[in-house]
């Protein structure tokens, strides 16, 4: 029997691997600290709750429209046009089931055999395999640790080809927490335009930023991209609603219409239920929002300034999201309590889950093997226990 070769060629998810890996050890009764999931560990807000309650209490839990409530798709234009400055129409939005199931919906409705897509690295894990689950190629853009993990215009320019589609941006950046900076969106555009590129814009983060920073749209900066660009969010992120599972795009009409052919094969219409909290999240009260965000930005203040202080380690103090790459190059080739030499972040990620008790994601999956990925999407007493933990670690290695 010969299977599908396509499937055989997507790697599993490293972060959701090694977030199960945690949680059976816990469900052990292990002491476990982990920083591997990407999502908040506070609670989905009570005015939120309140609505799907309503929602199955109104007899609302039937099929929808595949692509969404109409009720919802008005709230997200509206959200566009007073954060965003964006105009959109019902007809430009598609609701699916999380912002990856919005991101594979992107990648299949403008990817052909032998089209390649740019992906700046380092990557969110899952974006390679949506290219190659759209039969397209993934083309890395290689970034330095030292550039802040930014790139330039001319890098880009010199990725493109005949076979180039689409560029994917992704600011806030998982796993970097870097923010694209204006000018490089303008260029981008700008690129895009004059070689008949799409564009897909994961912009999942874009309320969770630091320091005075703040997000801006490619289409808000330069109009003129907007019907070749496909802007993907969701309510995950922003409201601690990542089991809700909901995302939304917006793109040019012909493109939505093709998201939600596609949609309404693959899955039909996103949960009822969570789409009626959305629409509450979306719509509703946004204090919780900011308390949630400065509690990261404290917590992202003590991991980097902590992680610096440890020997053999380092990172930069990421500008959005709620990740730190943390450089574990210099442990690379040493040898571990006497016993094993560390040669990849599979191996460090490996021993110290084994050995301290403590989860990070290897940046191997992310394009960087000189990186772990850390969330501070957790307690500030496990921050401290994990960090804790981890310089011990490296403690034991000569």
């Amino acid at each position: 029997m010969e299977y599908s070769k396509k499937a055989l060629s997507i790697s599993p998810s490293p972060t959701l691997a090694i977030d199960s890996k945690a949680k059976a050890m816990k469900a052990q009764g292990i002491d476990v600290i982990g920083f591997g999931a990407g999502e908040p560990d506070f609670d989905t807000p009570e005015n939120i709750k309140a609505a799907a309650i309503k929602a199955i209490k109104d007899g609302k839990t039937k099929y929808t429209p595949a692509s969404g409530i109409p009720e919802l798709k008005k709230a997200i234009c509206k959200k566009f046009k007073q954060e965003n400055d964006i105009d959109y129409d019902v007809s430009n939005i598609v609701v699916s089931n999380g912002a990856k199931h919005s991101l594979l919906n992107a990648f299949s409705s403008v990817c052909n055999p032998g089209d390649e897509v740019i992906i700046p690295a380092p990557y969110w894990v899952s974006n390679p395999e949506f290219a190659k689950l759209s039969d397209a190629t993934p083309v890395f853009l290689y970034t330095k640790e030292s550039d802040g993990f930014a790139f330039d215009i001319d890098t880009l320019k010199r990725h493109v080809t005949s076979k180039t589609k689409a560029i994917l941006i992704n600011s806030p950046s998982n796993p970097t927490g870097m923010i694209y900076p204006d000018e490089l969106l303008l260029s981008i555009a700008e690129l895009a335009i004059e070689k008949d590129l799409m564009i897909i814009s994961d912009e999942i983060y874009e309320s969770l930023t630091y320091d005075g920073t703040s997000h801006k749209s490619i289409v808000t900066l330069c109009p003129e991209v907007k019907e070749r660009t496909i802007i993907v969010n969701g309510v995950s992120k922003t409201y601690a609603m990542t089991g809700w599972r909901i995302g939304y795009t917006a793109a040019s009409a012909q493109v939505t219409k093709i998201m939600s052919n596609i949609q309404s094969h693959g899955t039909s219409n996103p949960n009822t239920i969570a789409q009626y909290a959305a629409l509450e999240a979306i719509e509703g009260p946004k204090d919780t929002v900011e308390e949630m965000r400065k509690h990261f930005e404290q917590r992202r203040n003590y991991m980097v300034n902590t992680i610096n202080d440890i020997p053999l380690l380092s990172c930069l103090k990421p500008s959005g999201a709620f990740y730190v790459m943390m450089n574990i190059s210099k442990t690379k080739g040493l040898t571990y309590d006497n016993r094993v030499i560390v040669d990849s972040s599979d191996k460090f990620a490996e021993l110290l889950l084994e050995d301290l008790k403590v989860a990070v994601v290897p940046g191997s999956g992310f394009g960087t093997d000189d990186h772990v990925r850390l969330s501070y999407a957790v307690s500030i007493e496990n921050i401290k226990t994990g960090l804790a933990r981890i310089a011990e670690f490296v403690s034991k290695f000569s």
